[in-house]
């Protein structure tokens, strides 16, 4: 995540210790300012606009609670992380549901304040693009809805989740049983809302570059296994990467997401294992060229009549599936690309995807 120039308001009523993270974060190329009490703060956010506040429940003048109201009335695309002490975790739920997005309880260290910044900025900047997107007929306009309803529950969830887990035993195995199955559906739904906002998310025709396919095949490949820890025992990945593969214009980001799906497809297919191939390969005609890409799977395969739905949003065979995975592999293949995506499957035998990237994007788009 860039950091330079994003902009944090620090409000404590401990002026040594404010300005002490805001030192550590200006090292780190935030932009950083200091009130000392509700007030302050509240004028701040309406005359400098932070991107993120970092808040304290105890201030000197203004309860907590209505300093984060009055921050999200003046500007709701303001991130909030409330800062706890002296047992503030019990009302840190209550703010998370009031539109906080993290806490931290003190002491804490600088890296862990570090990584729940970046969560907070992911967070808070996949909202504000979601409610400024402008372009959402039928579910489009219901998909950015439907990520906001379910996304604040879901940081209150996780919120309260981390509590009990700390003030729980730990050697409870069924408490720890049920913490998992939280965890795991909490992050079902994540994915879920994830999908449903690149659906939607309109093309950044900024991001369009030259992409090296090859490239981006190794870097999957190489974070297969943290990616897919649980998908990934028992499949063996191979990949024939055509060398001296031209450059593509291409927004890199969104072809690795499109690739991502379809490895994540293919291991979800391939349940006792196997081999999972990718190829890669140049094909000059229709000229000026494209690039081909293969993926294979051993797995599961699917039936012949089920063929024709699989680029419709919500169609799945998956038991856990969202149906959503190829439709957006669509739009960023077919839609923003102007490549192509073939799918030949059979029951039982496996599945062969293959992509077709145009070399060179049509003038209008790149």
């Amino acid at each position: 995540m860039e950091t330079a120039g994003r902009k944090i308001l620090v409000v404590d009523d401990n002026l040594e210790f404010a300005k002490t993270i805001a030192r550590n974060l200006e090292k780190d190329g935030f932009q950083v300012a200091i009130a000392p009490d509700g007030n302050t703060a509240i004028q701040k956010v309406s005359s400098e606009s932070p991107e993120l506040v970092l808040l304290d429940l105890r201030l000197p003048d203004i309860a907590g609670m209505e300093v984060l109201t009055r921050i999200k009335a003046v500007n709701d695309e303001t991130a909030v992380i409330i800062i706890t002490a002296y047992g503030g975790e019990q009302v840190a739920v209550n703010f998370m549901k009031a539109g906080a997005i993290d806490f931290l309880s003190k002491p804490f260290n600088f890296d862990d304040l570090l990584n729940a910044i970046r969560n907070a900025f992911k967070i808070r900047d996949a909202q504000v693009e979601d409610k400024r997107s402008g372009r959402y007929p039928q579910l489009d306009k219901f998909f950015p809805f439907l990520a906001h309803e379910i996304r604040n529950p879901l940081h209150a969830i996780g919120g309260a989740l981390a509590i009990i887990q700390r003030r729980s035993n730990s050697e409870d195995e069924l408490l720890n049983q049920s913490v998992k199955v939280i965890q795991e559906e909490v992050h079902h739904l994540n994915e879920f809302v994830q999908e449903c906002l690149d659906f939607v998310r309109p093309p950044s025709r900024n991001r369009i570059a030259e992409v090296d396919i090859n490239e981006v095949i190794s870097f999957i490949v190489n974070t297969m296994p943290h990616r897919f820890e649980e998908l990934s025992h028992n499949i063996r990945v191979t990949t024939d990467l055509a060398p001296d593969l031209p450059k593509i214009y291409a927004n890199y980001e969104e072809i690795k997401q499109a690739f991502l799906n379809l490895v994540k497809n293919g291991f979800e297919a391939m349940v006792e294992g196997g081999e999972f191939m990718i190829k890669t390969s140049l094909r000059s005609d229709p000229k000026p060229g494209y690039i081909e890409v293969v993926f294979v799977d051993h797995g599961l395969g699917m039936k012949e009549e089920d063929s024709q739905f699989l680029f419709e949003p919500f169609f799945t065979t998956k038991p856990r599936g969202t149906g959503l995975g190829l439709a957006v592999c669509q739009r960023i293949i077919v839609d923003r690309h102007h490549g192509r995506i073939h799918i030949q499957s059979e029951e039982g035998v496996g599945t062969t995807v293959t992509v077709d990237l145009p070399i060179e994007l049509p003038k209008d788009i790149a």
